[in-house]
């Protein structure tokens, strides 16, 4: 089971809260300084910024161009 669109309108990154992007499995954070991915596991995001992976600006650019 997918993200419900309903919930990921009122997701934000809760590092600097911008909106998030659904890639796969796991979530992206809009905002080109933050760059965090938190993961989505058994269909539960992982919104804890301790457990988050900050993408190097090239694969942030990447996913952002296939949005």
């Amino acid at each position: 089971m997918a993200i419900a669109q309903d919930l990921l309108d009122i997701l934000a990154c809760p590092d600097c809260k911008s909106p998030l992007l659904l890639d796969g499995e796991r979530l992206i954070c809009k905002k080109a300084e933050c760059r965090r991915a938190y993961a989505i596991r058994d269909d539960i995001p992982i919104m804890l910024i301790e457990e988050s992976q900050v993408l190097d600006r090239a694969a942030w650019e990447q996913v952002m161009k296939g949005q």
